[in-house]
């Protein structure tokens, strides 16, 4: 965090308004983003679940309502541990979901001392500034088991785009494809691979999966 009297680019501003913009407007963010996962992003879902075994614990960051992402893990029998720093949007998860454990926290620096089979951060931590989604690498690692699968999306290059959303700014960012690389394999992960989120089709979205390699 900057000290009080040090002024924040309009870029670093609009990282920092992301959690309240989500914490005052989780009803309109929950209204817009529907149910229904759209085909592409049931295709990677599937191909995540698919690294899993059976009935595993699934580490949700960036949650949400918990529709459609952890509404799908759990139809499918996974156990889900969700994270959100949206109290209203954790609040839906709790109400929906009663029976998986959901967390009002920031995943930047996260640690809840378990480890998972695996996790993902879908459309979420792509907020996060290129710096703290460079420190993710080991969010990621320290809340896997080894041989945990972990998927997250990111973007085709290094920068920052501000859209905007109920009027706020809101901020996205991506590290180049070469530094996600080397941070999760510094982090300990192999069988790091990049996907375009839609086959053919060049939408700036790129879904990142990884292996938690063995412990020495």
């Amino acid at each position: 965090m900057p000290a009080p009297d040090e002024a924040l680019s309009p870029a670093a501003s609009a990282a920092e308004e992301i959690i309240d913009l989500y914490a005052r407007h989780a009803g309109a963010w929950a209204e817009a983003r529907g149910a229904t996962l759209r085909e592409d992003e049931a295709a990677h879902l599937d191909r995540f679940m698919a690294a899993l075994p059976a009935g595993g614990e699934v580490l949700d960051l960036g949650c949400g309502s918990g529709r459609p992402i952890a509404a799908r893990l759990i139809a499918r029998g996974f156990r889900v541990t969700g994270v959100d720093a949206s109290p209203g949007l954790v609040a839906m998860c709790r109400r929906d979901f009663p029976d998986h454990l959901w967390v009002i926290a920031d995943m930047r620096g996260l640690d809840l001392g378990q480890r998972f089979d695996g996790v993902q951060a879908w459309y979420s931590a792509f907020h996060l500034t290129s710096a703290d989604q460079a420190a993710m690498a080991g969010v990621y690692a320290r809340h896997l088991k080894p041989g945990g699968a972990l998927m997250f999306v990111g973007g085709p290059e290094r920068g920052t785009v501000i859209g905007e959303w109920m009027g706020r700014p809101l901020h996205h960012a991506s590290l180049d494809p070469s530094e996600y690389r080397s941070g999760l394999e510094a982090a300990g992960f192999g069988n790091v691979e990049e996907r375009s989120l839609t086959p053919g089709a060049d939408d700036g979205a790129r879904v990142w999966t990884a292996r938690r390699k063995p412990s020495d």
